[in-house]
Formats: C-alpha cells, sequence, structure tokens
C-alpha cells in the first residue's frame, strides 16, 4: 500500500522531544529495553522519519520567512503572534527575540529529537539481528545526518552526539559538522539500495545521499566557515572553489560529481513533464522527486500548506489566511513562465469547488500583488503561493501531497553552478538550465548563464520550497540583498542564526555564534 511504512509511525510509542543535549534520549524508550525484533527495529526507524514532518515548520519558516519570498504580515487580530513573524522577516533575531523563541527554539529541538531518536536506534542495532540491518543501519545514519545537515545550516557551530549516552557537549566548528556529516552519508550510502518498491516509498536512497552531498558541496563556501566573523562573505558571492572535501575533489567537482550520480542513476529519475506533476496530491509517483518527506491525508498526518496561505473562504476547513509574498518576487516571474501559475492573484474562488467567494465583510475576495503596511494588511493583501495544491481526498486540513526536499531539477542547477565554479562536466551550464525551463515556456529565450543569472533561475523553479535562504547566503544577498519591509543596513551575524539563550543556559558547554 502507499505509504505503508512512515504511516506505521501511528503505531510506535516515540515520546522523545527532548528540547537539549542533556535531556535523557531514553525517557521512553532505550536500547536496553526494546528493539528485540524486526517489528521493533522497524517501529523505531518509521519514528526517526516520522521526526522529519517537524522540518516543515520551524526549519522551513525560517529559510522561507526570513527572504524575500515569503512575508506573513498582521492581519487584524490575526497573525501577529507577539511580532515573531515580523521579526523574522525584517531579520532582527536575538538569542531571545520573539523570532527566537518561536521558530528557532522549536528548530533546534525538533532537529535533535530527530538526532535523538536515530542515536537511540544506533546503539540498539549492535543487539539484534534483523533482516536487511546493513540498509536500515544505513538510514538511520542517513537521517541523523540530514537532521544535522539542516541544524549546521542554521547554527552552524553544534554538538555532535553519536549515542544516546546522556552528557552535555560542547560545540564543534561548523567544519567539523560538516565533515562529521559528510562521512556519515558516504558511510551509510553503501548499505542504502538504489531504489525503494512502491510500497517503501520515501525512504532513502543512495539518490537521496548524492542529492544532501551535492547540495553540501555546492554550499561548502558557506558551509565549512563559522559566520560572517569566521570567513562567509556576507556581500558577494561564496564559492565551492578552494575548497577540499573527501576524496581529495575541489568541492566544486564533488557537487558536480554527486548531481551528476543522481542525473545518471539506474533509479531512473527524470524531470516531470509538467511542473504541477512534482506538488500535487499524487506526486508520490513523480520520478523528480529523489526524497521527500511523507504525508498522507490522515489526522495529523497530512501537509497543511494550504491552510497557510488560503483565505478562510477558499477551502474547508477555514484555512488561516496568513503566507503570502512580496511584488518583488511576484513580479521577477515573466508572465510567460508558467511557473508563475504557483501565484494566486486577482478575483478569487474556492479551490475545492471553483466558486467565487468573498471576504468576510461579503466583498469579492482579491488578491493584490502588494502590501501597503505588513503590521495593519487586509484580507486580501499579498499574493498567494499555492504550489502544493489541495488535496481532492484531504481528510480536514490533511492533504497527503509528499513535500519534495530534493528534486531532480536542483541537480541540474547544481551542475551548472559548479560548472561556472569551475568543475569539468557534460553539457554546459546555459543547455543544463535551459532544460529545466523548457517545460516552463513554450519558447525559451534565454541565451545566456552566468552565477547571478542562476540565483535568479533558482528563485524561479525553486520558491516556496525551502531554498531561499540558503541561496541567498550562498550568492551574499540574505543580509545585504534589498527587499520590501527588512532594514536597507543588517548585521552581517544573520547568516548564522543565533543558538536560543535557553538551549545555552540549559547547556552551558555551548559558546552563542559571532555577533550574538
Amino acid at each position: 500500500m502507499k505509504r505503508t511504512f512512515v504511516a506505521s509511525a501511528l503505531l510506535v510509542v516515540l515520546t522523545l522531544g527532548c528540547t537539549d543535549l542533556s535531556e535523557s534520549p531514553q525517557s521512553a524508550i532505550s536500547p536496553g529495553n526494546f528493539y528485540r525484533n524486526e517489528a521493533e527495529v522497524l517501529a523505531g526507524l518509521a519514528g526517526i522519519y516520522a521526526q522529519l514532518r517537524s522540518t516543515l515548520d520551524d526549519y522551513y519558516n525560517v529559510s522561507e520567512i526570513s527572504t524575500d519570498e515569503m512575508i506573513v504580515p498582521t492581519r487584524g487580530q490575526d497573525w501577529y503572534d507577539g511580532g515573531t513573524w515580523l521579526d523574522l522577516h525584517a531579520q532582527t533575531w536575538t538569542p531571545t527575540s520573539p523570532a527566537t523563541g518561536a521558530f528557532l527554539s522549536g528548530a533546534w529541538s525538533a532537529l535533535f529529537a530527530g538526532v535523538s531518536r536515530a542515536n537511540v536506534l544506533l546503539d540498539a542495532l549492535p543487539n539484534v539481528t534483523v533482516p536487511n540491518q546493513a540498509a536500515i543501519e544505513g538510514e538511520a545514519r542517513a537521517l541523523r545526518a540530514f537532521y544535522y545537515y539542516q541544524l549546521m545550516d542554521l547554527f552552524g557551530r553544534l554538538p555532535i552526539a553519536t549515542t544516546s549516552t546522556i552528557q552535555r557537549l560542547p560545540n564543534q566548528s561548523r567544519d567539523s559538522v560538516f565533515k562529521f556529516i559528510e562521512s556519515e552519508l558516504l558511510a551509510a550510502r553503501a548499505g542504502l539500495p538504489v531504489s525503494w518498491n512502491a510500497a517503501n516509498n520515501g525512504r532513502f536512497t543512495r539518490g537521496a545521499v548524492d542529492a544532501i552531498l551535492a547540495n553540501m558541496y555546492i554550499n561548502a563556501g558557506v558551509f565549512t566557515k563559522d559566520g560572517a566573523a569566521g570567513g562567509i562573505n556576507a556581500a558577494s558571492y561564496n564559492a565551492c572553489t578552494g575548497i577540499t572535501v573527501a576524496g581529495g575533489l575541489t568541492a566544486c567537482q564533488a557537487a558536480l560529481n554527486r548531481a551528476d550520480s543522481v542525473l545518471l542513476s539506474s533509479a531512473g529519475y527524470q524531470l516531470a513533464d509538467t511542473f504541477s506533476k512534482s506538488f500535487r496530491s499524487s506526486n508520490a509517483t513523480s520520478l523528480e522527486n529523489i526524497f521527500v518527506v511523507k504525508f498522507i491525508a490522515q489526522d495529523g498526518l497530512g501537509l497543511n500548506f494550504v491552510m497557510r496561505a488560503l483565505h478562510y473562504n477558499q477551502f474547508n476547513p477555514t484555512p488561516w489566511n496568513g503566507f503570502a509574498t512580496i511584488a518583488q518576487t511576484y513580479n521577477a516571474f515573466d508572465s510567460t513562465d508558467r511557473r508563475r501559475q504557483i501565484f494566486l492573484v486577482g478575483p478569487q474562488r474556492n479551490v475545492e469547488t471553483g466558486v467565487f467567494v468573498n471576504d468576510r465583510a461579503g466583498n469579492p475576495l482579491v488578491f493584490t500583488t502588494s502590501i501597503a503596511d505588513i503590521t495593519q494588511a487586509t484580507e486580501g493583501e499579498g499574493a498567494r503561493i499555492y504550489k502544493y495544491t489541495a488535496d481532492p481526498g484531504h481528510v480536514a486540513q490533511n492533504n497527503g501531497n509528499d513535500y519534495a526536499w530534493f528534486r531532480l531539477a536542483e541537480m541540474y542547477f547544481i551542475k551548472a553552478e559548479a560548472e561556472l565554479n569551475g568543475a569539468t562536466g557534460s553539457s554546459n551550464p546555459l543547455a543544463l538550465i535551459r532544460a529545466v525551463r523548457a517545460r516552463a515556456f513554450a519558447a525559451d529565450t534565454a541565451s545566456a548563464m552566468s552565477l547571478p543569472r542562476i540565483l535568479r533561475e533558482r528563485l524561479l523553479e525553486f520558491t516556496g520550497e525551502g531554498k531561499r535562504r540558503q541561496d541567498l547566503i550562498r550568492f551574499g544577498q540574505y543580509s545585504s540583498g534589498t527587499w520590501a519591509f527588512v532594514p536597507a543596513a543588517r548585521s552581517d551575524r544573520y547568516v548564522l542564526m543565533p543558538i536560543p539563550q535557553g538551549q545555552i543556559d540549559a547547556n552551558p558547554e555551548l559558546t552563542q555564534n559571532p555577533g550574538y
């Protein structure tokens, strides 16, 4: 059955929501009192996968709303939430400010909970023998590495915990964390299959490992440095050149090689013939999606993106009418670009019935592209990103669309960027990007490719996919780029998030990131 594996997380009694590494990850289960047979091992593994759904809350919010792609304006009594969303978008956070309390603390806790779940299972595996043990160990290590990948992206220097032993650990340099993640992914890859059958869709594969590594390597100019004070250039491009990674390769060449490994994989990845196929409720069968977070249309297990963006009257149950984008981003899309259809603008319909709807005052609902004042926006201000469309079989707010963390399109982009940085590969940057653009235009007029053009093209292809913060930092525009509702002068420190003060209070071994 579709999604059988992760749905089995419903059967797992895993309550490892530890907020820092000083808390015991053994409060519910431990290697010594569980994991006696295959069913229990698979249940434990399902729990590690299930934690991925938390990445669609705080990590995603930070990666999108602190950029030019998304904004959450205050609409009357809705969405102020103590100033959390405004603090996040304006890049005014501190270790104790509203955005940190709401989002950064949540991301730290949720991601380290994933690490903790993986550590418990990995500690237990040597004490039990089950079928496909090498693959299960590879999945657990890859999942742990992926949680660390997200933590490294946000916070840089981190404590590295590889066992379920209760201890307080100091944070290590970002370069050390980078090398740890890299080594774990390379070690895990050997035990993973090229693909899984339909019943196990969504489990880690070699292609998923290669996609993460390709992303890490293209970002190596950022990911190996401890913030602006440690070498990240906050105002210009941070290249993958000059950085050596595993195997003695430059990071740029390693990025290209890993992208090629996916592009040439016997798993049969393919660009979808239409852009929307990778995001709709049937996207579990998309050959473009390399690594996904699984969702199903069941209570508490569904994707809720439609709830975040749609107006109160566009869906049942009532959405939340929050997330929007700014006019600058909407206008970046050419009118002939089919990808522009991800935005809802103008007179609006109920997305289920197709009937035109009114706002709560009874007037026709119209979404504008502009927002006059994010502290007092109207119900209809701001274009809405409707990339993950409503599931016809949704259960309440639970939609069954899988969230695509890595798509094949990104491998084309990474390869093109690596070639522009001097890596050697087949094809050429323009041809690679045109291959992705082909489904977006009836007639493609792109005639040249450059690094600045790559950043623009990534906006057009990946809006709403949690990539923008990472891209802006790599291209030196996160704390210096100009867009609506952010201060013109912002501190370079924002290329790294602060470690929440509550985590430092709980674990005095931690030290704060530079500038905070």
